[in-house]
């Protein structure tokens, strides 16, 4: 057999492209929180302000949610033991979706790992050969991996354009696809703003196409007691797939999806992420379903939310701040280049506000911005010291 003479170095390989992603300031700089995530934390041996959490609901740290984990270890111990189709379903998770499918008003509902292997596991299992996925262009990473898994021939429409969609859909008529399926999140997590969920489904139902709807940061903070984007636009039960994560404002960790039977009886018998991942040991899943208690039952902590994300978008409007489109909790500071925003996010630290960088390629280019969410957790003198933060480091960067 001839030999190649091609000298290969993995090492070297790695190396290199880490050492271009810090010249290029595109480089993750992870800090280490040592305590919880809560409005403050002690991050790097300092006291902060947090603002890159998607704890919308401080929820991480209601007594409730943390009892109800303590409880399971006592009674179920610390983990499962198995995947969730041989011997990792046990009555918590059972408990769990029965009460995720009657919060989110659906006939049933099937809890993944996280809500990146609810997208990578399930999107090719909805599309294959023969099919056509129709994705928003500026849809979140997993569930572009997702897509990508798929033997689906696939397209984009313009980000939440439904005259675009509309477009793509008559194109597709024009063909023999077997299943088409419309893809989208429904709060977009870079930049704050909301898809069009009502017009998709008619669009959708015109064309017989099937929808899926990404939710994870609609769930707890948009629609009726935070039912999310279906409650939103009123459009419960039109929706074929939402998916969702426990990881944001319930404030545990794990994605899920929810339904009809039919849906979750396909998706745990065809899901590899599902069939052939490792359960939640059963005291993340009694607080996940503590969460969904007390986001029902508690509406202080929701309208705390939106009154602090009023607030603080007034507040970086009168600063002279570029909040881009933003609907939600989720604000973006666009500032511009990702040094820039890099620097930013260093003199906010500087000043006992945590705030990071997000930075080409998860945004455009030019696009670099500080995001920040905001916590029902945080106090208007929280958000004043934020305000302040951010004005003085604007100034002296020449963004505003």
């Amino acid at each position: 057999m001839a030999q190649s003479n091609v000298k290969r170095d993995p090492r070297s390989f790695l190396r290199l492209e880490y050492d271009r992603l810090v010249s290029e300031d595109l480089d993750w700089r992870i800090r280490i929180l040592a305590s919880s995530s809560g409005p403050w934390t002690i991050v790097s041996g300092k006291k902060v302000l947090m603002l890159c959490s998607n704890n919308y609901l401080n929820l991480t740290n209601h007594p409730k949610v943390k009892r109800a984990a303590l409880e399971a270890i006592e009674k179920f111990g610390a983990g499962s033991g198995s995947v969730r189709p041989i011997a990792g379903t046990m009555q918590a998770h059972v408990e769990l979706e029965k009460a995720l499918a009657k919060y989110k008003r659906t006939e049933s509902s099937l809890v993944y790992s996280t809500g990146f292997a609810a997208n990578a596991g399930l999107i090719p299992q909805l599309a294959g050969e023969g099919d056509l996925i129709i994705s928003d262009e500026l849809n979140h990473g997993s569930i572009i991996d997702g897509v990508r898994l798929s033997r689906a021939e696939r397209t984009v429409y313009k980000h939440r354009d439904a005259e675009d969609l509309k477009r793509v859909l008559d194109e597709a008529e024009l063909k023999s696809y077997k299943q088409i399926l419309i893809v989208t999140d429904g709060v977009f997590s870079m930049d704050g703003d909301i898809a069009p969920a009502d017009d998709i489904v008619k669009l959708a139902a015109q064309h017989g196409a099937m929808t899926y709807i990404d939710d994870a940061h609609g769930d707890g903070v948009l629609g009726e007691a935070g039912r999310g984007i279906t409650s939103h636009f009123r459009i419960e039960g039109k929706v074929d797939v939402e998916m969702g994560t426990f990881s944001k404002a319930f404030g545990v960790v794990g994605g899920y999806i929810a339904g009809s039977a039919d849906l979750v009886n396909y998706a745990l018998n065809k899901s590899r992420t599902w069939l052939l991942s490792g359960s939640h040991p059963a005291s993340v899943v009694a607080s996940c379903k503590a969460a969904i208690d007390v986001v029902e039952h508690e509406p202080e902590h929701l309208k705390a939310l939106w009154e602090n994300t009023r607030y603080f978008k007034a507040g970086l409007g009168n600063l002279g701040f570029d909040a881009g489109a933003s609907e939600t909790p989720i604000t973006p500071v666009i500032v511009g280049q990702s040094s820039t925003a890099r620097k930013m996010s260093e003199m906010l630290f500087d000043e006992n506000v945590f705030a990071l960088p997000i930075v080409f390629p998860m945004v455009a280019l030019d696009k670099a911005r500080i995001r920040t969410i905001m916590n029902s957790g945080h106090s208007k003198a929280d958000l004043d010291f934020a305000l302040q933060a951010f004005g003085k480091t604007g100034k002296a960067l020449g963004v505003i």
